[in-house]
């Protein structure tokens, strides 16, 4: 695995290196560029991303596109309801001509890991995610294993009212820093889309357009970008106000606070500033907040959405001035 911190890049260089993988998912996916705008500003903020929709829309493919558009190892692992944490982790196998117990390291040990279908294993499964996610390490067997830099988990899953899924617990949730949803394509980029893959597809003539410690860099470049004392404080009354919901059973975690803030940060150097705007939280709000809250069951029967929530919490919010 790539960890290196040696790349060295001005911020010019970053924008120039964020248009062109922007360009490169625009090869693959067409039509969908916010979605390939948050999914690279998670990429720079060095959180996870979770894909929901249903089957067929281009989930994998967007995941295994943004993967081969930086030079790093990465592992694919198809989620079933078999499958065991072990089959993620690793596990010792006991070596007979030596009588030593060797580790054999899981598909986990690499930089981007593309979780498939993650809600067709079962929640035992699942939580074993959930150090990796957080801390960048796992324990197995009581020994603590490194994960490499940078190291980020790209998981799609289908909606939880088909047949098959788990949903994920509330903890794995929070773990990710934004929910994305494709949905269906517009009529002329699904004409497009039967073109492009006519003879060959376009994910196999994708070549990689940064590297992992090109990568690292443009990640330390997002913590140096300014966000006013004013605009934090609007931030945590965005977060206050879940808090305080009545729709809302659970509002979001101080974890949220830290990714939204995060997440704020990277939108800003996305969009080619050192400095954060409201526009830029008010925007990743829509998409670090919402799968972390819970609905009461009134809500739930009155039809409301979480992404409906969190845009009147964002509407009704005072902007700083």
């Amino acid at each position: 695995m790539e960890n290196s911190n040696e790349a060295t890049l001005t911020p010019a260089e970053a924008h120039g290196r964020i248009n062109r993988l922007k360009e490169n998912l625009a090869t693959v996916i067409q039509g969908k560029e916010e979605v390939i705008d948050v999914l690279v500003t998670a990429l720079v903020a060095g959180g996870s991303i979770l894909m929901e929709d249903v089957p067929g829309v281009g989930k994998t493919t967007m995941a295994k596109a943004l993967a081969r558009s930086i030079s790093a190892e990465y592992n694919r692992i198809q989620f079933t309801p078999d499958l065991l944490p072990a089959d993620i982790l690793g596990s010792s196998i006991y070596n007979p001509v030596d009588g030593n117990f060797n580790f054999r390291a899981g598909p986990i040990f690499c930089n981007v890991l593309l979780a498939d279908e993650i809600n067709r294993a079962s929640p035992r499964t699942q939580s074993a995610l959930l150090e990796a996610m957080s801390e960048q390490q796992v324990t197995i067997e009581g020994h603590c294993h490194g994960l490499g830099a940078p190291f980020l988990v790209i998981a799609t899953e289908n909606p939880v009212e088909y047949h098959g899924t788990y949903p994920l617990p509330e903890a794995q949730l929070d773990r990710f820093l934004v929910q994305l949803s494709l949905g269906y394509p517009k009529a002329e980029a699904e004409v497009e889309m039967l073109y492009a893959q006519a003879t060959r597809h376009p994910l196999e003539r994708l070549e990689p357009v940064m590297s992992a410690s090109e990568v690292l860099c443009i990640q330390q470049l997002v913590r140096e970008v300014t966000l006013s004392e004013d605009l934090a404080r609007y931030l945590i009354t965005l977060v206050e106000r879940t808090r305080n919901d009545e729709r809302l059973k659970l509002g979001v975690s101080p974890r949220a606070s830290l990714m939204l803030f995060q997440a704020a940060k990277a939108a800003a150097f996305v969009a080619g500033r050192d400095y954060v705007l409201p526009d830029d939280i008010q925007r990743m709000a829509r998409h670090v907040l919402p799968h972390r809250v819970m609905l009461t069951s009134k809500s739930k029967y009155d039809g409301t959405s979480k992404s409906a929530v969190i845009e009147g919490i964002v509407g009704d919010v005072a902007v700083p001035v």
